[in-house]
């Protein structure tokens, strides 16, 4: 059996060398493998680096992608791997030296159609653990199984993926007008047309997460703005809890509206924001207890930030959308 890895990257000249040297250290040393990076034409040295490495390692094979966008160069990679069976990786995560062979023994043992593991984080810095901490609650991700290290079984979306080609000539590839949440859709593709999606924790990979509040905000925001193209393609959210931010943010600026002309919607929006005041302290205590309780005073705010930027990225994509929808094809720096 020979297994493509293959990667999207851009920019990345601070991630890129981890990600190499995590990569090479797989215990694939009895398999055909290869290693297929597609380039967004980065202009920081992250070309350099990874020519260099090609010239050093040939499993690794640098191309090309000059629409810079994650899913036309995880495309553009599978067209030129050879293998049987794909294996998606990201330049922000570490890899376990069994990744691959955990993923190749998760594929065969379940006969799912994606496989992956949990999204682990590893975080330097007081600030970035309590994004780590919260991107585990509950409370900022919903309840996503993904988010749980210890969850087993089918899934609605896993980290990156390990598919059989045959499944992705199946399903097509990834949704090359999605500039984020691409592996989301695939996978609501995969699960639709009656396939499985499976996370084992044997899988292991360690996400590193955004070290500040901006960082975190434009991310979030992205995902919000970029579900809302997801759904529409499919005509409903592959889970309702998708829609939640977005519900809870309108709600809070229909209230404030309101209450230039009657009281009662300010009375309403101080009882929103008391009820979130409240969740938003028990899961900061609950994460605390778990992560470090010198996270606590940093919690309540990366909560809101999860939340807020989340909502507003959703709630901005559907009113571009509805006034210009041209325009709404693409993000605005939030």
């Amino acid at each position: 059996m020979i297994v493509s890895v293959v990667a999207a990257v851009r920019r990345e000249r601070g991630a890129i060398g981890r990600f190499l040297t995590s990569v090479a250290a797989q215990d694939l040393a009895d398999a055909d493998w290869e290693v297929i990076v597609a380039d967004g034409m980065s202009d920081d040295g992250t070309r350099e680096i990874l020519d260099r490495r090609a010239r050093e390692w040939p499993r690794l094979k640098v191309i090309d992608n000059p629409r810079r966008i994650a899913a036309t160069g995880l495309n553009a990679a599978i067209q030129h791997a050879r293998g049987e069976v794909i294996v998606r990786m990201d330049a922000h995560t570490e890899y376990a030296p069994d990744y691959l062979r955990e993923c190749l023994d998760a594929l065969e043992r379940t006969g799912a159609d994606n496989v992956g593991g949990p999204a682990q984080t590893r975080a330097g810095g007081w600030l970035a653990r309590a994004i780590a901490a919260a991107f585990h609650s509950p409370f900022a991700s919903g309840g996503a199984k993904f988010h749980n290290p210890e969850h087993e079984g089918p899934v609605d979306t896993v980290p990156y993926g390990c598919w059989r080609r045959a499944t992705l000539e199946r399903v097509g590839p990834f949704d090359e007008t999605l500039v984020h949440n691409q592996d989301d859709e695939l996978n609501l593709r995969i699960v639709r047309s009656g396939g499985r999606v499976w996370q084992s924790p044997r899988i292991r990979s360690w996400y590193r997460p955004r070290g500040t509040l901006p960082a975190l905000f434009a991310q979030q925001f992205q995902y919000g703005f970029w579900k809302v193209a997801v759904i529409r393609k499919h005509g409903r959210p592959a889970s309702w809890r998708h829609l939640a931010p977005g519900t809870a943010v309108l709600l809070a600026i229909l209230l404030a509206a309101l209450g230039s002309f009657w009281r009662w919607p300010l009375v309403a929006l101080d009882a929103l924001a008391g009820v979130w005041l409240i969740a938003a302290v028990v899961a900061s205590l609950a994460a605390a207890r778990r992560h470090g309780w010198d996270l606590l005073p940093a919690l309540p705010p990366v909560f809101a930030t999860y939340q807020l930027a989340y909502g507003l990225g959703f709630l901005w994509r559907l009113a571009a959308g509805w006034a210009r929808p041209r325009a709404a094809r693409e993000c605005p720096s939030p």
